[in-house]
C-alpha cells in the first residue's frame, strides 16, 4: 500500500511541523483516509440491550477533555468503578488515574482500539475524542484526522462488536443558512468550520450505520457547556467559563465575542445527565438518532451582569476575535429541543442564576483551599 504509507508520512510530517502554537498534543497517525475494515454487504448487527447484562462495560475515548472525567464519575457511581474505563493519549492527573481504570487509547490506531474493546468486553462506547472549533481551524489536517478518520474507526468497531455508541454533536453542526432562533432538530446545516463539518459527518454516518447495519447509535447536539472542573479548551463558547476564573483571580475579564452574541448554553451536570438518559432510553422511544438539547440561552453581556452580582468590581471589556465571532454568528441562538423532551423526558435543572451560583460556589471554595495551602 505505497499510497497509504506516503499519505500517512506526509500528514505526520505536516502535523509535526505545525507552528500554530495552540499547545495541542500531536496525535500519532497510523493510517489516513483508508478504512481498516470493510463491512460485508450482507452484514447484520444488533446492539446488546441494557437488560442482557447487570451493567454495561463502558469505554470513554478522549476522556481527559471537559466532559470525559465528569461522565466517568457519573457512570462509575451508577455502574460500578471497574465497569467504566477512561482513555486518552495524554497522561492523566493523579486524581484521575487513581479514581478508576485508565488506559492509553489512540483512536487512529484501529488495531489497538479493537483490542481494548475485545479484551475489556466493552458494550457501551462514548466517543469524545475531537478537536474543538477554534483549535480545529488552526490545524485543519489534525482536526480532519481526529474528528473524521477516528470516527470511522470507532463506527466500524462499534458495528462489528455490537456496541451501543454515543457520539456527541454540537451547535457547531449548524451554519449561517440554518434557522437560528429557534433551531429545530431537522433543518439546513451547512457549517463553515472543520469541527462543524466533522460533526454533521458523524451524525449522518451514525444514522447510516444504524439503518444499514443496525448499530445502536445515539447522539446529542450539545450547546456551549460550562464546567468548573476544567480550564477552557479552545472552543468558541469558552468565554463563558473563562469569565469565572478571571473574576476570581484578577477581577478583569476580556471577552472575545461581541456583548450581544446570543448562544445556547448548559451547565455540565445537565449535559452529563442528558447523556446518560439518552443512552438508557428504550430504543423504541427514540424517534431519531440525533437530538438537540438545551437549558438556557444568554449573551456575554447578560452573563457578565449576573457575574457582577457576585463580583461587583469585575471589569469587563471586549476585544472581538474575528474568527470566533464569525463562528458564533453562524451558530444557533436558541435550540428547539422539544423532541428530546417528548421522546425520553429530557428536562434541565440549571438556569442562568443557578449556573452562576454553582460556579462561584465551586471555584470560590477551590480558591480558598489554594490560598490556605
Amino acid at each position: 500500500m505505497p499510497i497509504v504509507r506516503n499519505v500517512s508520512r506526509a500528514v505526520s510530517q505536516l502535523l509535526q511541523s505545525s507552528g500554530c502554537g495552540c499547545g495541542i498534543s500531536i496525535v500519532p497517525v497510523r493510517c489516513i483516509g483508508v478504512s481498516p475494515r470493510q463491512v460485508a454487504s450482507d452484514a447484520s448487527f444488533h446492539s446488546v440491550s441494557f437488560a442482557e447484562s447487570d451493567h454495561p462495560r463502558v469505554l470513554i475515548t478522549g476522556g481527559l477533555g471537559q466532559l470525559g472525567v465528569g461522565l466517568a464519575k457519573l457512570l462509575r457511581k451508577r455502574f460500578g468503578k471497574n465497569n467504566v474505563i477512561l482513555s486518552d493519549i495524554r497522561k492523566p492527573a493523579d486524581s484521575v488515574f487513581y479514581s478508576g481504570p485508565f488506559i492509553y487509547a489512540d483512536i487512529l490506531d484501529y488495531k489497538n482500539l479493537r483490542e481494548i474493546v475485545v479484551n475489556n468486553r466493552i458494550s457501551w462506547l462514548f466517543h469524545y475524542s475531537a478537536l474543538l472549533s477554534a483549535v480545529g481551524e488552526a490545524n485543519v489536517p489534525l482536526a480532519r484526522a481526529v474528528n473524521i478518520t477516528g470516527l470511522h474507526n470507532v463506527l466500524d468497531i462499534a458495528a462489528e462488536h455490537n456496541l451501543r455508541l454515543f457520539v456527541p454533536s454540537t451547535i457547531g453542526a449548524f451554519g449561517p443558512t440554518s434557522p437560528r432562533n429557534p433551531t429545530p432538530d431537522l433543518c439546513i446545516q451547512r457549517p463553515r468550520t472543520i469541527y462543524g463539518v466533522s460533526k454533521v459527518h458523524a451524525e449522518l454516518m451514525g444514522e447510516y450505520y444504524h439503518y444499514r447495519y443496525g448499530l445502536d447509535f445515539r447522539c446529542l447536539r450539545y450547546p456551549g457547556i460550562i464546567s468548573a472542573d476544567s480550564q477552557p479548551g479552545g472552543g468558541t463558547t469558552d468565554y463563558a467559563v473563562q469569565i469565572f476564573h478571571d473574576a476570581i483571580k484578577t477581577g478583569k475579564f476580556q471577552c472575545n465575542l461581541k456583548p450581544d452574541t446570543r448562544l445556547p448554553m448548559m451547565y455540565i451536570d445537565d449535559c452529563l445527565k442528558a447523556t446518560l438518559e439518552v443512552m438508557e432510553a428504550p430504543a423504541e422511544a427514540l424517534t431519531m438518532r440525533t437530538y438537540n438539547i438545551s437549558a438556557m440561552s444568554f449573551t456575554p453581556e447578560e452573563l457578565a451582569q449576573e457575574v457582577q452580582k457576585h463580583v461587583p468590581e469585575l471589569q469587563v471589556t471586549y476585544n472581538v476575535d474575528k474568527v470566533r465571532q464569525a463562528i458564533a454568528d453562524s451558530w444557533p441562538m436558541n435550540f428547539d429541543d422539544s423532541n428530546a423532551r417528548r421522546d425520553w423526558g429530557w428536562k434541565h435543572d440549571y438556569d442562568l442564576p443557578e449556573l452562576v451560583n454553582t460556579m462561584f460556589s465551586f471555584l470560590g471554595s477551590e480558591s480558598r483551599i489554594a490560598q490556605a495551602n
